[in-house]
């Protein structure tokens, strides 16, 4: 089996509202083109017990993923669909009120490597609202971009955290990857 040994690149970004937690069904893939930077660190800790002066017994807690996305600018549909933003309808302009409820999503993107791209998908995330800023042109110009803090942890109905494809997934599946959210087949 081929391993990576070097991982570069982000695209296709993408999050698909997570509609039913109790059967983990997604609504549709919704794109997020300008991905720039992708960071999500681990989140849990080794839990050591000790008996007859060693380590008796130890453990480590998956408790999901944070960390932040940074995109050139997240789509107005990220706002209503994972935020809880609305689009008022006679003037077309989205309103962010303290009482937005924000909603649970399936995260995806890829990453290139040096075998092939590998495809990587968040089950059950959650989102802060964007950062905002600009700044004045100078003699050079240097686009403004915009980052939310990502948490992803376990989908209880399915217990699923993330999952990834190898260098030995086949091709239709990486495809695929980006139109619904790939879930192992159950037995």
């Amino acid at each position: 089996m081929a391993q990576e040994k070097v991982y570069f690149g982000l695209s296709k970004a993408g999050y698909a509202p997570l509609t039913d937690e109790d059967t983990g069904t997604y609504g549709d893939i919704v794109m997020m083109p300008g991905a720039v930077s992708l960071t999500l660190d681990q989140q849990g800790e080794v839990t050591k017990v000790y008996a007859d002066d060693i380590v008796w017994y130890q453990t480590a807690s998956n408790n999901g993923y944070e960390g932040d996305l940074e995109l050139m600018a997240f789509p107005d549909t990220f706002m209503t669909d994972v935020l809880g933003q609305t689009l008022e309808a006679t003037d077309k302009v989205l309103v962010e009120k303290d009482s937005d409820k924000s909603k649970s999503f399936g995260f995806v993107f890829k990453v290139k490597n040096d075998i092939s791209d590998t495809c990587h998908v968040f089950y059950n995330c959650t989102a802060t609202r964007p950062s905002m800023g600009g700044a004045t042109m100078e003699e050079s110009f240097e686009a403004n971009t915009q980052t939310v803090t990502i948490s992803a942890v376990s989908l209880p109905s399915l217990n699923l955290v993330k999952a990834k494809t190898t260098a030995e997934t086949p091709e239709a599946k990486k495809t695929a990857w980006f139109t619904t959210i790939w879930k192992p087949a159950t037995e």
